[in-house]
């Protein structure tokens, strides 16, 4: 198995990381800004920090969304990270607390 790709990602509002939930990925998961490189279903080691909160949780996850630089829409350039941790639903939870409320918006994301 590949070593896993260490990504940190922070989110300082709620609005930041209501663009990055991608709740319609089976188990969760989230978009991760960046001009970087990336292959589908590449291991990574997520260290995620939500909004006013001071831990970082670990998650494994796999990379199964990749928009490139200068997609349609203007979309930013980044990587979809599908959760596989066995704390998946613990953080999943989390971020729809955080969400509460936005999750039916129909503002647009980071991919979609």
């Amino acid at each position: 198995m590949d070593t896993p790709i260490a990504i940190e990602c922070r989110f300082d509002s709620n609005a930041k990381l209501y663009s990055a939930y991608m709740p319609y990925v089976q188990g969760g998961g989230v978009f991760y800004r960046t001009a970087e490189k990336f292959e589908m279903g590449a291991p990574v080691m997520l260290k995620l920090q939500l909004p006013e909160e001071i831990e970082t949780h670990e998650i494994t996850g796999e990379v199964v969304w990749i928009t490139p630089k200068g997609a349609q829409s203007n979309r930013p350039a980044g990587v979809g990270i599908q959760f596989k941790s066995d704390n998946s639903k613990l953080i999943v939870n989390k971020i729809e607390t955080h969400l509460a409320g936005l999750l039916k918006s129909s503002q647009l994301t980071d991919t979609m």
